[in-house]
């Protein structure tokens, strides 16, 4: 008997695969994602809803890959691995908000931490933002107006146009080591000598690093998309030729899932990037006793109830924000103020003036207020589900004045270029020259192998290190205490990263990865191997195949292997092999090889969902059509594998129920077997031939429905079972269907005499058996 579940590659002499699957039959046995939301109820779209979905429901890929309608830059390389010409190498200047590297460069930024008065809180509340003020100043933050000057170690200026930061509320996506969660079986671990408040409502929400809810947030989208396609038929032909021309053109649900991936990046103990750098102390003009009130902010973050738990640690900036009310309060008394809080706490001191009053789009300089790209997944969905509560079927943006918009990226440029690089640069500067200086030097290598043979004389199954050990980690709670070396380094690396000076955090990730292989501080170990392959591949321009095999893969293993099997940790590895994936798939050359491998070991470890795979499928298969042959006949070229994994995608697309998605990578599908010398190669693999019919004919039934009701659908095409069991013991080859051949048009029938054709024939019986 024949079977149902061949592969579509198996050749002539295997068994037949059925030729058509009902889409009923898909939906039945596949675990739908929009089935497992239950939190959100279905609704009607609205105008207010419908905004939500605009990052994925444009045409991002119908328009040019730059400004300049140039596309980015690749590194190019031999299709053999070799290096190319020098000039290739380069990594261009990102101007593609969909581009991977532009991804990382504003999901590493350095974060801000507001805390604010209560009479702050009630002034910003007036505007119509029950938030605050962390949410009045979030969206700004996402691009620093003008270009900023950043100096790296050795102090040369680079400046960069697409600086970012990032605001978040005092003690957002605080979370207790995974060692400290383990061990308390529910219950709140002391920090401190005082109990965790672990994250709850709104807090909860804005924390990332929930891979079941990026899921939950792509799978919404991927619904609106398939029920409400902004696209007529023209702007669908553009839409899909754009895409398959350009292979850098990633999907807008693929740039929705990793812009996701790296949103709300949880505040752990093995990397600072969530630690705040800085934290704004803010009061209102309306406060009776200003300089106590600032006063106390400070003791509360530092030790009051706001404090951060001790492997955060404290000596971050503290920048003090006077908030004016234009409408209430007297200027020259806030200038009066301000002028006394600069005598008190430094220059380290901002004066902001906003107006009090509810902003409306009917003011006469009332503007949108930007909406936020860099949001956690579990966030937009909930703001999702509020929009469908509503009964207002209009959009309500909230608005802001203009005045106010320009008061308040004054601000934030101010702050940013003159208090928290300056602060950062020297903090690089003084924990370069402290303590990483000496831990490159040869005395540090000889301290390292007795570091070693110190832990490997001592006993496997003792968990917390000795006295005589040296070892700074804290097993049992799971982190380095802030001022030790370790976690020194650590920052240095994050803020060298944050600040774009790869080469130094590459340094030193590389320089602290044997330390915490040496204390089994895994997690640690993970996190260091997995921003040493990152900074590495960022910033490097040329790398031949033995460097990277060498390198990058033995690091991106390696953090894969601690994250999966020693910490348990799925987010962890996720974020670190799509990040790998996509800076290789940049460089091009054997590269995109690399890649493409490593988005196969991630649907191997099987730690996405199912709309995960999904785009991991699209990403293969953009990793292969990358690679660019040579000569004519394109040697080289992965054009076949890359239609493979384009078949494979839109299988697991049909299988979610997303047709249109299945329909765009069948058709890069037909574009790749197109490319090819033989374009009918395909018809020698029976199985893989018919495995592409059937996903066709799916998609048609789908997409238009009524073909199969009118009984337009070919009966020759549907196969029973039985049919399958009798055509594999037949050793002739299957004859063609003549259902789908023109059919020969009969000229004169309607004159013909029906009773002399009777007569014709019953002669040549007669004559027959004569």
């Amino acid at each position: 008997m024949t079977t149902n579940n061949a592969s579509p590659l198996e050749s002539r002499d295997a068994a037949r695969t059925p030729s058509l699957r009902l889409p009923k039959t898909r939906t039945a046995d596949a675990d739908s994602m929009a089935s497992s939301i239950s939190t959100l109820p279905y609704r009607t779209s609205n105008a207010s809803v419908s905004s939500l979905f605009a990052s994925t429901s444009t045409r991002s890929a119908s328009r040019s890959d730059s400004p300049n309608g140039t596309a980015t830059p690749r590194m190019q390389g031999s299709v053999f691995g070799g290096m190319g010409t020098p000039g290739e190498h380069q990594l261009g200047a990102v101007e593609r908000s969909d581009d991977p590297r532009d991804l990382i460069l504003k999901a590493f930024v350095p974060h801000i931490a507001v805390h604010s008065s209560s009479d702050t809180h009630e002034l910003v509340k007036d505007k119509g933002f029950d938030g605050g003020l962390w949410e009045l100043l979030r969206p700004f933050g996402e691009q620093i107006q003008g270009k900023v000057t950043v100096r790296d170690s050795i102090g040369a200026g680079r400046t960069w146009d697409n600086f970012a930061v990032r605001f978040v509320q005092l003690g957002d996506g605080l979370e207790p080591p995974q060692e400290v969660r383990r061990s308390a079986e529910g219950k709140n671990p002391p920090v401190n000598g005082k109990p965790t408040r672990l994250p709850v409502g709104s807090k909860r929400l804005r924390t990332g690093g929930d891979i079941s809810q990026i899921e939950n947030l792509v799978d919404r989208h991927l619904s609106h998309a398939e029920e409400y396609p902004s696209m007529d038929s023209e702007d669908y032909l553009t839409f899909k030729e754009a895409q398959l021309k350009n292979t850098d053109v990633s999907s807008p649900f693929y740039t929705l899932y990793m812009r996701r991936l790296l949103s709300g990046l949880p505040l752990v103990p093995h990397e600072t990037f969530a630690h705040p750098v800085a934290c704004i102390m803010a009061i209102s003009s309306r406060n009776t006793s200003p300089i106590e009130a600032l006063r106390n902010l400070y003791d509360d973050s530092s030790q009051g109830s706001r404090r951060l738990p001790v492997w955060v640690g404290f000596e971050y900036l503290r920048y003090y924000v006077l908030v004016h009310d234009e409408e209430r309060d007297d200027i020259s008394k806030s200038m009066t103020l301000f002028e006394q809080m600069k005598r008190h706490f430094g220059l380290h001191c901002h004066l902001l003036r906003l107006r009090s009053s509810h902003c409306v789009s009917s003011d006469d300089d009332a503007i949108p207020l930007p909406r936020c790209e860099w949001l956690a997944a579990a966030e937009e969905l909930s703001d999702i589900q509020t929009r469908e509560l509503q009964e207002d079927m209009e959009e309500t943006q909230p608005c802001i004045y203009e005045s106010d918009t320009t008061a308040i990226k004054t601000f934030i440029r101010e702050m940013v270029t003159q208090s928290v690089i300056p602060s950062m640069e020297r903090n690089i500067s003084t924990w370069n020259d402290q303590v990483a200086s000496r831990r490159r030097g040869i005395g540090a290598k000889f301290f390292g192998s007795f570091k070693k043979l110190t832990f490997s004389t001592g006993s496997r199954s003792s968990t917390a290190p000795s006295a005589g050990s040296k070892s700074n980690y804290d097993s049992v709670q799971g982190f380095y205490p802030p001022g030790v070396d370790e976690a020194v380094l650590r920052k240095l690396a994050d803020y060298a990263f944050m600040l774009r000076d790869w080469k130094l955090a590459h340094s030193t990730y590389d320089l602290l990865r044997s330390d915490f292989n040496g204390d089994k501080a895994w997690r640690y170990h993970a996190a260091a191997n997995e921003m040493a392959a990152i900074s590495i591949l960022v910033n490097t321009p040329a790398m031949t195949a033995k460097i990277r095999s060498e390198t990058v893969d033995q690091m991106l293993e390696t953090a894969a292997y601690s994250y999966i099997t020693r910490c348990n940790a799925s987010y962890g590895a996720l974020r670190a092999l799509t990040l790998g994936m996509e800076l290789l798939r940049l460089r091009g050359g054997s590269a995109s090889d690399d890649a493409a491998r490593w988005g196969t070991r991630l649907l191997e470890y099987k730690i996405s969902g199912v709309v995960g795979e999904a785009l991991i499928k699209e990403r293969v298969a953009s990793c292969y059509a990358s690679k660019k042959g040579t000569g004519s006949r394109k040697w080289g070229s992965r054009s076949r594998k890359s239609a493979l994994w384009s078949v494979l995608a839109a299988d697991s697309w049909l299988t979610l129920g997303k047709t249109q998605q299945a329909k765009l990578r069948l058709d890069e599908a037909a574009s790749r077997y197109g490319e090819l010398a033989h374009q009918d190669g395909l018809e020698q693999w029976n199985n893989a031939s018919d495995f592409l019919k059937g996903l066709k004919r799916e998609v048609a039934i789908a997409l238009y429905p009524e073909s199969a009701i009118e009984g337009t659908l070919m009966p020759d095409e549907i196969e029973t079972e039985i049919g399958e069991e009798s055509e594999a013991f037949e050793s002739r080859p299957h004859r063609k269907s003549l259902m789908g051949a023109p059919v020969p048009v009969l000229t004169g029938l309607d004159n013909a005499p029906l009773q002399g054709m009777e007569d014709t024939q019953e002669d040549k019986v007669e004559i027959q058996f004569e």
